[in-house]
C-alpha cells in the first residue's frame, strides 16, 4: 500500500506523466464526444435539425453551470487530498473526500429544484427565440432530473484521478460515453423522441457512470475511501477546498455567463443563425479545452503530491513538461482549425447556410487558440499547489475583466460587421489574458519554489 501511495514522488517524471496523462487525455476526448454526440445527432434531425440544435445550444449555459458547481467542490478538494497524501496525512485526505461528497449531494438537490422551476425563464433570458424555446425546455426538463448523477460523476471522479488511478477515471467516462452513443440514435430517431431522447440518453449514461465511480471509492482498491464518519461538513475541511475550487468554478461558471452574453448579442445582430453558429464554435473550443484539461489532470497529482512532500525539483520538472505538451497540442489544433474550418463545422450540421457561416466565424473566434497551452498549464499548476488567490485572479481577469466588456464594446467601436465584432472579443481577450497569466505565474511560481526549498537550505 505504501509503495502505491509513494509512486507519485519516486517514478521518473516523463514516464509518470505519460502514464497518468494518457488515460486522462483519453477520458477528456471521450468526454468531449460525450458532450458533443447529442448536438451532432440533434443537428441531423430531419427538417427541424438546425432549429433544434440552436434550442439545445441555448441550454449550454445551464449545463455549464451544473458542471461548474461540481468543479467548485472537486477541483479544490481533489488537489488538497493529493497534498495531504504527500504529507502522509491519510485522515485529512479522507475527511476532504467525505466532506466534498456530502456537499455535492446537497448542491445537486438545490440545482435540480432550480432547473425544474425556472428553466423556461432562464432559457428565454439566455437567447432562446419563440422558434427554438420549446426544444430547449424539452431538453432541460429531462436533463434536470439527472443533475445528481452529473454532479457526483464529475466531482467524485476527480478524487479517483487525484490518487493516480487515471485509468479508472478514464473508464468512468468511457462507460457513460459508450452508453450515451448507443442510446442516442435509438431514442432520438428510432423511437422518435427528438431532443427529449437526447436528454434521456444523457441522464441514463451519467447514472451508470455515477454507480461505477461510487463503487470504486467505496471499494478495496482505492487509497481514499468514502466513509460515513467523514460526511458531516467541517468548516476547516470544506472551506479551504471551496476557496481553491473557486477559480475553476469562476472559469466554468463564467463560461455560462459568457455564453449568455454571446447569445444575447448574437441574437440581436445576427439572429438564430449566429446563435446556432455559436453552439458549433463552443463545441469546437472543447476540442482544445478538454484534452488540455486532461493533460493538466494527469500532471496535477504529481505536482500536488510533490508540493506536499516539498520536492521542488519534481514540481518544476512536472510543470515544464506540462507546459511543453500543452503548447504542442494547442498549436497543432489551431493550425487545423485555421486550415480546415469547414470540416469542423460540418461535424455538427448538414445545413449549408449554417455550416458556411460557422466556418467563417471559427477562424475569428479561435484565432488565439495556439496560446491556450500557456493559460491552462499555468492555471492547473496554480490549483495543484493550492494557490487559490492566483487561480481566482487568472480566471476573473480573463472572463470578467476582459471578455465580458469586449462582447459589448467591440460591436460599437470596430469598423467591421457587428456580428464579426462580437466573435472577435474572444481572441482579443485571450491574447491579453495569456500575457497577464504568464507574468503572474513567472513571479509567483518562483516564490513557491523558494518556499519549499527553504528547509533544505537551512
Amino acid at each position: 500500500m505504501n509503495q502505491n501511495k509513494e509512486f507519485l514522488g519516486t517514478e521518473p517524471i516523463g514516464p509518470l506523466l505519460r502514464r497518468l496523462a494518457l488515460p486522462t487525455v483519453t477520458a477528456q476526448i471521450i468526454n468531449m464526444l460525450y458532450n458533443m454526440v447529442d448536438r451532432i445527432y440533434i443537428g441531423h434531425i430531419p427538417v427541424e435539425g438546425a432549429a433544434a440544435l440552436t434550442g439545445v445550444g441555448v441550454c449550454m449555459p445551464l449545463i455549464m453551470l451544473v458542471s461548474a458547481f461540481a468543479a467548485l467542490v472537486s477541483s479544490g478538494g481533489a488537489p488538497r487530498s493529493s497534498i495531504f497524501l504527500g504529507q502522509k496525512d491519510q485522515e485529512s485526505a479522507e475527511r476532504t473526500l467525505g466532506n466534498c461528497f456530502a456537499l455535492q449531494v446537497m448542491l445537486s438537490l438545490v440545482l435540480t429544484a432550480v432547473l425544474l422551476t425556472w428553466n423556461r425563464d432562464l432559457l428565454m433570458a439566455f437567447g432562446a427565440s419563440p422558434d427554438t424555446i420549446e426544444y430547449g425546455v424539452s431538453y432541460m426538463n429531462i436533463y434536470a432530473m439527472g443533475t445528481i448523477f452529473v454532479q457526483l460523476t464529475l466531482g467524485m471522479n476527480a478524487f479517483i484521478t487525484a490518487q493516480g488511478f487515471t485509468t479508472v477515471g478514464m473508464l468512468s467516462v468511457l462507460i457513460g460515453a459508450a452508453t450515451n452513443i448507443v442510446l442516442d440514435p435509438i431514442l432520438i430517431f428510432a423511437l422518435g423522441m427528438g431532443v427529449r431522447g437526447a436528454a434521456l440518453a444523457t441522464i441514463f449514461s451519467q447514472a451508470i457512470s455515477c454507480v461505477w465511480v461510487l463503487l470504486f471509492l467505496c471499494g478495496k482498491r482505492t487509497l481514499l475511501k468514502i466513509r460515513a464518519r467523514y460526511l458531516r461538513l467541517q468548516a476547516g475541511i470544506i472551506l479551504p477546498s471551496l476557496a481553491l475550487g473557486l477559480a475553476m468554478f469562476i472559469m466554468q461558471a463564467s463560461e455560462s455567463v459568457i455564453s449568455i452574453c454571446f447569445n444575447a448579442s448574437l441574437q440581436k445582430y445576427g439572429g438564430d443563425t449566429a446563435v446556432g453558429a455559436m453552439t458549433i464554435l463552443i463545441s469546437v473550443m472543447q476540442f482544445a479545452m478538454l484534452p488540455l484539461q486532461g493533460l493538466g489532470q494527469g500532471a496535477q497529482p504529481i505536482i500536488s503530491y510533490n508540493y506536499g512532500a516539498r520536492n521542488a525539483g519534481r514540481v518544476k520538472a512536472a510543470f515544464r513538461l506540462l507546459l511543453k505538451s500543452s503548447l504542442c497540442y494547442s498549436c497543432t489544433l489551431w493550425a487545423l482549425v485555421m486550415l480546415f474550418p469547414g470540416v469542423f463545422a460540418a461535424i455538427f450540421t448538414p445545413n449549408p447556410a449554417l455550416r458556411s457561416f460557422a466556418a467563417q466565424a471559427l477562424r475569428i473566434y479561435l484565432a488565439a487558440l495556439a496560446l491556450f497551452g500557456i493559460q491552462i498549464a499555468c492555471q492547473i499548476t496554480f490549483t495543484a499547489i493550492g494557490s487559490a488567490k492566483n487561480s481566482i485572479a487568472v480566471a476573473v481577469v480573463r472572463k470578467f475583466v476582459l471578455l465580458l466588456p469586449l462582447i459589448y464594446l467591440l460591436p460599437a467601436v470596430l469598423p467591421v460587421d457587428r456580428t464579426t465584432a462580437v466573435y472577435m472579443a474572444e481572441p482579443i481577450a485571450d491574447m491579453l489574458a495569456v500575457s497577464f497569466t504568464a507574468i503572474l505565474f513567472a513571479v509567483q511560481f518562483r516564490k513557491v519554489i523558494r518556499a519549499i526549498e527553504a528547509p533544505s537550505e537551512a
